[in-house]
């Protein structure tokens, strides 16, 4: 199973608008404020879908979850491609969004099914930590292809088109997956609402427990803060490539998709081995709520030195915190993951991991729409330095403990 789950994050990661969205928005005249409010719509659908489709998934089958996520993507890619208007801008976030709330927790819980069945639960960080490196690897093969495409075309547009294809593949994927993991459904109409409430009662018993709360909400600031300001870094390296006297003959949305592919495949191949190596940089410190807490101080003092750097128009040491805070997500993650597993019944994973999804998603709305703001009103190396702020500021109320 190791390599399906392997192949389905390779395949997952080839979104490969991610390092032109940002770049995207704003070349149909979108405002930093526009692009936070629609990324806030993305993040508000999620949100409002997360628990219901966490609750299908641990009650209707997870795999059965997994293809509706990824049929609501595609429908999503599509819209961004045929219909690019602000308001279709927002209705295919909605759709995103749908997509993100049927996945979130879902796969994760599939791999940790697994992990149960076959008796391997002390091996989670590690585990986990190898099926990401094959996303992030997935994520570098795609920047470049990315690059490749928007070179070729001169327009950022054709990026989503090209994501339906991984897409459909993992479908097929997907369907070659074990029944086991769809982890303990209702095999019968009967069962169904004896089954929903069973998962209903264990998923408000995780809001019962102080350590799970203060586990999720850790993992969720430290996520919701990462996955929106590592989209800023896409104006930086623009203003970075056109300062270079490199390609001054190439039109301008080429000679910055030969910088961002190069940028972001470096970023990508590292983490790939970033979340290699969770497992082994876990062991350097005494317990994993250590690993936790350090690397979300880590991650503040990530985002004040690239806001700083951006304001003062460093951008090579901007990019350079960047790709460090790229290394720190993917070593955390599995780590964050395992953590907060450890708080959870397997029973409710998917539930459990969704209400992490969940308040990340509350968070990322708030984050988008607020830096996006900033970024209109004092620019977006200001903008990056305050949100670093509020990160380090708020790490006493979250901080984590062992057991």
């Amino acid at each position: 199973m190791f390599y399906k789950f392997a192949l389905y994050g390779f395949l997952k990661n080839f979104r490969f608008f991610d390092p032109f969205l940002i770049l995207f928005f704003r070349e149909t005249g979108l405002s930093f404020l526009q692009i936070g409010i629609i990324i806030a719509v993305r993040d508000i659908s999620t949100n409002i879908l997360e628990i219901p489709t966490g609750i299908y998934a641990d009650a209707f089958g997870r795999r059965k979850s997994m293809v509706m996520a990824l049929i609501s993507y595609i429908v999503s890619f599509l819209i961004f491609f045929w219909l690019p208007n602000y308001y279709f801008f927002a209705g295919a976030m909605v759709l995103f969004g749908l997509g993100e709330a049927f996945r979130s927790g879902t796969h994760k819980a599939m791999i940790l099914e697994y992990l149960r069945i076959q008796n391997m639960e002390s091996k989670k960080v590690e585990y986990y930590g190898r099926t990401r490196a094959a996303s992030e690897l997935g994520s570098a093969v795609s920047s470049v292809m990315a690059a490749a495409l928007v070179f070729y075309s001169g327009s950022y547009k054709y990026v989503f088109l090209a994501s339906v294809i991984p897409y459909m593949v993992n479908l097929v994927n997907l369907a070659t997956y074990p029944e086991e993991l769809d982890g303990e459904i209702a095999s019968t109409a009967k069962n169904v609402k004896e089954q929903l409430q069973n998962t209903v009662q264990d998923f408000i018993h995780i809001f019962r427990s102080l350590i799970a709360i203060r586990a999720i909400v850790n993992s969720s600031v430290f996520k919701a803060y990462f996955k929106i300001t590592k989209d800023y870094l896409q104006p930086i390296v623009k203003s970075f490539a056109l300062s270079l006297p490199l390609f001054v003959a190439l039109e301008e949305t080429r000679r910055v998709a030969v910088v961002v592919g190069v940028v972001y495949f470096c970023i990508y191949l590292s983490t790939s081995y970033a979340s290699r190596s969770s497992a082994q940089v876990s062991t350097h410190f005494k317990d994993l709520a250590s690993a936790v807490n350090v690397t979300y101080i880590a991650g503040g003092i990530f985002l004040l030195v690239a806001g700083l750097s951006t304001a003062y128009n460093i951008e090579i040491m901007a990019i350079a915190v960047f790709f460090f805070f790229y290394l720190l997500y993917n070593v955390r993650r599995p780590m964050t993951v395992s953590y907060v597993s450890d708080q959870i019944s397997h029973r409710t994973m998917a539930s459990g991991l969704s209400v992490e999804s969940q308040v990340t998603t509350i968070l990322q709305a708030g984050i988008a729409v607020a830096i996006g703001g900033l970024a209109d009103a004092f620019g977006v190396g200001t903008a990056i330095f305050i949100m670093g702020i509020v990160m380090v500021v708020g790490y006493p109320v979250i901080r984590v403990r062992d057991g």
